[in-house]
């Protein structure tokens, strides 16, 4: 057999192994992106580093759905041992074709990188969606290629999985690790003569810090440590967003108010944030009202790659649909929204919402209160790229006009105990479930004004 450069160039980067599903026997693959698409530039090898608690990790996301590989997206082997992963200069690391699972199964708890892995991630069908939308863009002439990092540990709050972590021997490694993931392929890539950079953090996250009443400063804070820290190790000028989902599932308490999905949507919307809110999580399947089963994770993954699609590759603002301001009108409380998709449809394909009070029953997921007493709500009705709130009989005090924040005092089935019916109509189809994609309102609380208050920027 004769010896050629590219052979020695694989036998660096790509450990080749006796079973031939586990090697890859040609030269790492690159982005390509064609000029007439309009699409931002981009490295070779772009990074996305998903970090969060449970839903993050695939727990209770069997049987494993998405076992093939993604196009040629890529994750990184430790090269089949769990030795402590920290030395990102090891001969046993390789780049390896992306599939589920990222690692092999954990079944403790706690449990930190690199056994941190439960089951089936957001992440192969999130790659898989990014090279569909880049192959489409470009009517087949182009490629994109992602490199995925897991690093979130299941029931961690922000604390634990966030910089300055106290490590223990079973938590507290996830932001550790986000950075041995990158500087171990950013040497490979070197290697391999391919650019790389980090394009997005995706974190899926929330339940842990339910009633957190300093989430939204610290989920800023995070983004902020992140962009200091890989931009660092990579060299890249270019920002990194961190794109996130609101929880809906916690505290479970009938009557109680997700803080942490209130201040997930309002993080994003803060001056120069470089937090993202893709949308909420309360639309997609689940297994017990917390966890998500596979084709859940999948559906979700497929979301992110829309959101990743058009904020890094489009150089748009992602804005789900969201309000934009809340105002009295008589017996009526307007609210206005930021519609990616118009027009705004009630979703009949999930049920009305058993309200959390039973003054809002009528509210396909809207609430209102005054001074922490419910308000009844007689009919919801939509307008355009508003929806009215009828409420004779509101007293004229200050209000509060919540979506999708409350719980109820059941679960939806296979859902959990927070949700509305509010969508937009986007026909966007997921790549790999083939399943409508549209846009669902963001839980959120707003303080109804007499006059219009714009809370946001413009839409995308």
């Amino acid at each position: 057999m004769r010896w050629h450069p590219l052979t020695a160039l694989c036998s660096l980067l790509l450990c080749c192994r006796a079973d031939p599903e586990s090697s890859i026997a040609k030269s790492l693959p690159v982005t390509v992106v064609p000029s007439q698409t309009g699409l931002e530039p981009s490295w070779d090898l772009n990074g996305i580093i998903g970090t969060g608690q449970s839903l993050s990790v695939g727990v209770l996301g069997q049987p494993l759905r998405a076992t093939s590989p993604s196009f040629h997206n890529l994750k990184l082997d430790l090269g089949n041992r769990f030795f402590p992963a920290a030395e990102a200069e090891s001969s046993r690391l390789s780049l390896v074709p992306l599939r589920e699972p990222i690692r092999p199964i954990t079944h403790g708890y706690p449990a930190a990188y690199p056994g941190n892995i439960y089951g089936e991630t957001p992440h192969t069908c999130m790659a898989s969606q990014i090279t569909r939308l880049l192959l489409e863009a470009s009517q087949g002439r182009g490629d994109y290629v992602s490199v995925h990092s897991v690093v979130g540990e299941s029931g961690q709050p922000l604390s634990v999985i966030g910089k300055g972590a106290l490590r223990t021997s079973s938590t507290g490694a996830a932001y550790e690790r986000s950075l041995f993931e990158t500087r171990a392929i950013t040497r490979l890539a070197k290697a391999a003569r391919r650019s790389f950079g980090v394009g997005a953090i995706v974190l899926t996250h929330g339940e842990a810090d339910a009633e957190n009443p300093a989430y939204e400063r610290s989920l800023i804070q995070l983004a902020h440590d992140y962009n200091l820290d890989l931009r660092q190790v990579t060299g890249q000028a270019r920002a990194i967003p961190l794109l996130l989902t609101q929880q809906s599932s916690c505290p479970v308490e009938a009557g109680t108010v997700a803080r942490s999905a209130i201040a997930a949507f309002r993080a994003s919307v803060e001056p120069s944030s470089d937090v993202v809110c893709v949308g909420p999580r309360y639309q997609y399947s689940y297994t017990d009202g917390v966890h998500l089963d596979s084709l859940g994770y999948d559906r979700l993954g497929e979301k992110y790659g829309q959101a990743y699609f058009e904020t890094v590759l489009r150089g748009r603002t992602w804005r789900p649909l969201s309000p934009l301001s809340a105002r009295r009108e008589g017996d009526l409380i307007r609210v206005d929204f930021r519609v990616p998709v118009p027009p705004l449809v009630w979703a009949e394909e999930l049920p009305p919402p058993p309200a959390g009070r039973p003054e809002w029953a009528a509210g396909r997921g809207f609430e209102l209160a005054s001074h922490e007493a419910s308000v009844t709500i007689a009919a919801v009705e939509i307008s355009e790229n508003s929806v009215l709130i009828h409420a004779p009989g509101a007293p004229s005090g200050p209000l509060l006009v919540r979506y999708a924040a409350t719980a109820a005092l059941a679960s939806r089935p296979h859902g959990t105990r927070r949700w509305g019916q509010l969508r937009d109509s986007d026909p966007f189809i997921g790549a790999t479930t083939r399943t409508p994609q549209p846009n669902y309102a963001v839980t959120f609380e707003l303080e109804v004004q007499s006059q219009r208050a714009e809370l946001g920027s413009p839409s995308r």
